[in-house]
């Protein structure tokens, strides 16, 4: 429910602040008194399209502040939750307007777009009249309002979920024909690179180690050479004979010093038994450098072809065997096309007899609520005055989409016989806001209560047809709440709560202003409203008779 609203400094408004109330609310006053403003502050903070220049001359900035009781399970909560903004009790919406044109917009004191301003205001207000676009008049909306009426909710999930569910399957579907068709073309690149690569059979490290076994060939004739060299050097015919010969010398003349010579002799055996040990590693490695050229020339092709393969690839030599299997992959992904495609055909199929099965359930609630529409909008009409019109929901086919196989529209006729139109082409000014009147009450009670604001619906009726139209309206508040700018005297006597706007002028300045009218000034206002100009006793007595009647 609005709870309030504040202004300061917007058009002729230099401040106001209204506390609304529950059941129907009017605002009345002379053409001109300002009662439009109104509604484009209130449009102005709840993000809607309006006026460009809002600000008061000789203001540097215009705010408008509303502030909203909401119950827990309201679904603005989610919106707000989505915004990083946590509801609470009461929801406060602020909004300046800068001389310049910048608007801030705030949401319980958080600063946020006015996407999400206007996102907000579609789940706490609606806004009704004689060129309402936004509301029953827009084509668009007509297909959720009568889902609402027949309370098909689940029909409308179940279908949108089918919807999504065969739109993935086509997508799958839609996609593997074209990688099919994609490989096919370069089906001979693939079985070659691919029978080229098994050939190979690269594994992770084999460049590497040819690289360093060629580098050990190349350079194995010196290596070989030097070794040969240090691997005689150490021969019998070298260090170990002359350390041989060393140690029988030894022997003979140890036998002569009593024992002085016997650490030299055992270091000696020692060194032999070094020399020993490494004579065997040397002969080890002059075999590992024993090859022939035939070795080299393999090794040679082998790392040199592993290296071509992977600047054909622009890859890493280590990653080629990555490269073979995705190749090897794509080759499967060819064969097995076929078998993949029928399975996800399959799929499809059943995905939309899935959906067509939800789509005629959805379309059968359509047509059995669209049938009920009709009958209670024609009882609906006859207090007003309306009884010869006919309002027609129709259904017709559309693309099969998330909504169903629908397209719905609610159409009007103004006599039996007359050819049947939108609302806003066949209705004139009054007829239209009686028929949007009308459908309102009928869909009020199945529909998401929200503030409702009708802005001089009443237009163009009067006598009995104007207190008909009240008494909806009043219908309409008595569950909810009620905003109404009104001309009419029988419409304004039925409201829970009046105000009056009026005009005045201050040092040259033309100021607007809303007074909250006792029951006595009701009494004088409902007058005027019958009088004009001068109001009598007369007009003060139908005003009362009006307010009693109520």
């Amino acid at each position: 429910m609005l709870r309030g609203l504040s202004v300061r400094d917007i058009l002729i408004i230099d401040h106001l602040e209204l506390e609304f109330q529950p059941g129907l609310n009017v605002l009345t006053g002379e053409t001109g008194a300002g009662k439009s403003i109104l509604l484009d502050c209130l449009g102005f903070v709840l993000g809607w399209r309006g006026r460009a220049e809002l600000v008061r001359q000789g203001a540097e900035q215009g705010e408008v502040v509303a502030w909203f009781d909401l119950p827990a399970d309201h679904p603005v909560n989610e919106i707000l939750k989505d915004s990083g903004i946590e509801p609470e009790d009461e929801l406060i919406l602020r909004r300046i307007n800068n001389r310049d044109g910048r608007k801030t917009a705030f949401v319980n004191d958080r600063r946020c777009s006015g996407q999400v301003l206007r996102q907000i205001s579609e789940t706490l207000l609606e806004l009704h009249g004689q060129h309402d676009d936004r509301g029953l008049l827009n084509v668009k909306g007509h297909m959720a309002l009568l889902d609402d009426f027949a309370q098909a909710a689940p029909l409308r999930e179940e279908t949108r979920q089918a919807w999504r569910a065969l739109s993935l399957a086509k997508a799958e579907r839609t996609a593997l024909a074209a990688k099919i068709e994609a490989l096919a073309a370069e089906e001979d690149y693939l079985r070659h690179t691919v029978d080229e690569l098994e050939a190979l059979d690269v594994q992770p490290g084999d460049e590497s180690q040819l690289d360093s076994k060629r580098r050990l060939m190349q350079a194995a004739v010196k290596i070989r050479t030097d070794v040969t060299k240090a691997h005689q050097a150490l021969s019998p015919q070298g260090a170990e004979g002359q350390i041989s010969d060393a140690s029988r010398w030894l022997v003979e003349a140890a036998e002569h010093l009593d024992g002085q010579l016997d650490a030299a002799m055992e270091a000696l055996d020692g060194a032999l038994n070094t020399l020993g040990q490494s004579q065997q590693e040397i002969e080890s490695v002059l075999q590992g450098l024993s090859f022939n050229a035939s070795e080299l020339e393999q090794t040679e092709e082998r790392l040199f072809a592993i290296r071509a393969a992977a600047r054909k690839h622009a890859v890493l030599p280590d990653e080629l065997p990555a490269v073979a299997e995705e190749l090897s992959a794509k080759l499967q992904t060819l064969t097995s096309g076929t078998a993949g495609l029928d399975a996800l055909q399959r799929e499809v199929e059943a995905a939309e007899a899935a959906y067509m099965h939800a789509a005629e359930r959805l379309h059968g609630a359509r047509l059995s609520a669209a049938d009920a529409l009709d009958r209670v909008m024609a009882a609906e009409l006859a207090p007003l005055k309306m009884e010869r019109a006919v309002f027609k929901t129709e259904i017709s086919p559309s693309d099969a989409g998330p909504n169903g196989t629908d397209t719905v529209a609610f159409t009007v006729a103004t006599n039996p016989g007359a050819p049947t139109g939108a609302l806003e082409k066949i209705a004139s000014g009054g007829e239209l806001s009686r028929f949007l009147l009308a459908l309102k009450v009928c869909l009020s009670e199945r529909t998401l209560q929200r503030t409702m604001i009708f802005d001089e619906i009443d237009r163009g009726v009067g006598g009995a047809t104007a207190d008909a139209v009240g008494r909806r309206l009043a219908q309409l508040g008595a569950d909810g709440q009620v905003l109404v700018v009104t001309h009419s005297p029988q419409v304004a006597a039925l409201g829970s709560a009046h105000w009056r706007v009026e005009k005045r002028v201050e040092q040259d300045k033309t100021l607007s202003t809303v007074v909250a009218l006792t029951p006595q000034e009701r009494v004088d206002e409902i007058a005027r409203m019958l009088a004009g100009d001068v109001v009598t006793d007369e007009a003060r007595g139908a005003a009362r008779s009006l307010l009693g009647a109520v």
